[in-house]
């Protein structure tokens, strides 16, 4: 046992400071004797000054450990297993965490009776007399024969598969899992007992936290103020999270809807302390209230994450979406550069790749208003938009339409059983389009990366089994069709686009040749004429023309592709 035990996660800093402060006593003790002689005709062997030194750290150190031993052990009667007994998946920092509290803190009912981990040199080892039993290719076999009550996962930076390796294992043998947060969620560096949840489907996608450069970030936004459009969004709600954490001088908040927006405005003041926020109730498609608003607070840097984005809502309402989407980007962006804002950062969406439906086709649009504008040497504002794919959690994304349908006991319904889709967390995404607008250019399209496309019926398998049901048999999957403008699969690179690397690795830049300023301007302006004669028809027409055959300032150059 003495050569099995992981002495690292010992407390040693006392034992040190004891160490040092017997180490000064006894030179000072062993001088004196030396020099002093104070009892004359006995020298001092050296070798009793040897074991004074190892004596006294043994006495010193001793009773500390004494003492704590002593404060640690179980109460009469706690002695026997209590609660709910746990085999703990990691043997890492998180892991002893999570093990001590459970073994020190009686009243969370938790008795850790074994961990697995995939590394062989932590075979048999113990944290916190708590024995590595095995690994997660042998967890179905240790369930079997010793089935606990629970698993805990508590490796935070754990992979996707490691997680559904140990999910369908748990499912198998009817255990419940849980696990500690991910790295995206943890602010500090203790796991607390307290932040154990059951184990969700973002959970299985195997995100990798994002590693910020808050240097970079802070270059451009920190004392200066900062507008975000669509500020009551998920994204837009996200990205006040994340600016706010540098340092703005002003955090303007710009939301059409009321109750959103007080919570947000809520949340930064009385979660996060930062006071310097501006909630605004306004109409981004109003001209009049954006220069008003920009007149008044002088922002620097625009996000604008403003927009309609549930597909069929806007196939039946095309010309909301387009007033909305389309014409109110292009008000944000005319005051951001008459009131002569520095930055612009629009955010767009993988579905304005080859768009078949009036939502991804009005966020080209966008994408044509930011590059036409960067293209533009008359103007100083450096625009940049970011494009990524769904965001989970997001209101109205399918995690939520397909939990609700679990709830009910089913069927979750699934498009397409090939549809696929790209996935990421909403606080990753707004971390990445932060972190764009340092790296911004001038009419520059930056792309996250999304990781690899996930099936939608995977999607709904996984969370039906993550609810402890049986897909199928107990919660049925019914496949209703396509809906209209859907596709089966997203892009997030267009012919045409030349892809490069950036500075951050999960960024990269697509690049092609604008549109022509002069053919957009007469566009727009159609479409606006369209949009306030109400005719539907003609703005759905007008807006597949546009697509069709968008008039580009120079040659279209071949697609060059990630390999």
């Amino acid at each position: 046992g003495f050569y099995r035990r992981w002495w690292r996660y010992v407390s040693t800093r006392d034992i040190w400071g004891a160490a040092r402060g017997v180490a000064i006593g006894c030179l000072i003790a062993d001088l004196t004797v030396y020099f002093a002689h104070p009892v004359r005709g006995f020298p001092l062997p050296r070798g009793v000054a040897v074991l004074d030194f190892l004596l006294l750290l043994a006495f010193v150190t001793g009773s500390r450990l004494l003492a704590r031993t002593v404060t640690e052990r179980p109460a009469p009667g706690r002695l026997v297993v209590r609660g709910k007994e746990v085999i703990v998946v990691g043997a890492g920092d998180a892991a002893w965490q999570v093990v001590r509290q459970m073994l020190r803190t009686p009243e969370l009912r938790y008795t850790p009776i074994g961990l697995i981990d995939d590394d062989p040199k932590k075979r048999n080892i113990q944290l916190e007399g708590v024995r590595v039993i095995g690994t997660t290719g042998e967890l179905p076999h240790i369930l079997r024969d010793s089935p606990p009550d629970e698993i805990l996962i508590a490796i935070p930076s754990a992979p996707g598969e490691l997680r559904e390796r140990v999910v369908e294992a748990a499912r198998q043998a009817r255990v419940p899992v849980k696990t500690v947060p991910g790295l995206h969620e943890l602010i500090s560096g203790r796991v607390s007992v307290a932040q154990i949840r059951p184990v969700q489907v973002e959970d299985l996608l195997g995100r990798e936290a994002v590693e910020v450069d808050l240097e970079s970030i802070a270059s451009y936004l920190k004392d200066e103020v900062v507008l975000v459009t669509g500020a009551g969004g998920s994204i837009g709600a996200e990205l006040c999270r994340q600016i706010v954490r540098v340092g703005p001088k002003r955090l303007v908040l710009v939301d059409h809807g009321e109750t959103p927006l007080f919570e947000i405005e809520r949340e930064l003041v009385d979660e996060r302390s930062f006071t310097a926020t501006v909630p605004v109730l306004g109409d981004v498609k109003s001209e009049t209230r954006m220069r008003q608003l920009f007149e008044s607070y002088r922002p620097s840097v625009v996000f604008h994450a403003a927009a309609y984005k549930h597909v069929p809502m806007i196939e039946a309402n095309p010309l909301e979406s387009v007033r909305n989407n389309v014409l109110a980007t292009k008000v944000v962006a005319d005051v951001a550069v008459e009131m002569g804002a520095e930055r612009f950062v629009l955010v767009s969406t993988d579905k304005a790749l080859n768009p078949a439906a009036v939502y991804g086709q009005s966020k080209a649009i966008c994408e044509w208003i930011v590059e036409a504008y960067g293209a533009r040497r008359d103007v100083s504002t450096r625009f940049v938009a970011v494009r990524f794919g769904n965001v989970l959690g997001s209101a109205g994304s399918v995690i939520t339409i397909f939990r609700r349908q679990i709830e009910q006991g089913g069927p979750v319904t699934v498009t397409h059983p090939e549809m696929t889709r790209f996935f990421m967390t909403i606080p990753e995404a707004a971390q990445l389009v932060v972190q764009a607008g340092a790296i911004g250019g001038r009419g520059e399209i930056f792309v996250l990366e999304m990781g690899e496309p996930v099936r939608i019926v995977d999607l709904a398998r996984d969370m039906i089994t993550l609810s402890g049901k049986e897909p199928e048999r107990e919660v049925a999957i019914e496949f209703i069709g396509a809906r209209a403008g859907e596709k089966l699969h997203e892009e997030l690179f267009g012919d045409g686009e030349t892809v490069r690397e950036t500075p951050h690795p999960k960024i990269r830049r697509a690049t092609r040749p604008p549109v022509d300023t002069a053919w957009l301007e007469e566009e727009l302006g159609e479409l606006q004429r369209l949009v306030d004669s109400g005719e539907t028809l003609e703005v759905v027409a007008k807006l597949a023309a546009m697509m069709r055959e968008p008039k580009r300032a120079v040659a279209v150059q071949p697609a060059a592709h990630p390999q």
